[in-house]
């Protein structure tokens, strides 16, 4: 477990999902054929969503 300096000793619930993430594109990457993840993959893969109006539409549907 990962706890914070001074706090209860509890787990920090912010490096648990950051630990997790890092964990999908670990095994997106050792299954991908490509040599490197293209930037629309990594976002998938972190379930990014797109806002508009940052240089980005909105996806459809």
């Amino acid at each position: 477990m990962v706890s914070r300096r001074g706090s209860s000793g509890g787990p920090d619930p912010v490096a648990l999902i950051e630990i997790d993430l890092y964990g999908d594109l670990m095994i997106a990457a050792s299954s991908a054929v490509e040599e490197r993840l293209s930037q629309d993959r990594i976002d998938e893969v972190l379930r990014v969503v797109r806002q508009p109006g940052r240089g980005e539409a909105a996806p459809e549907g």
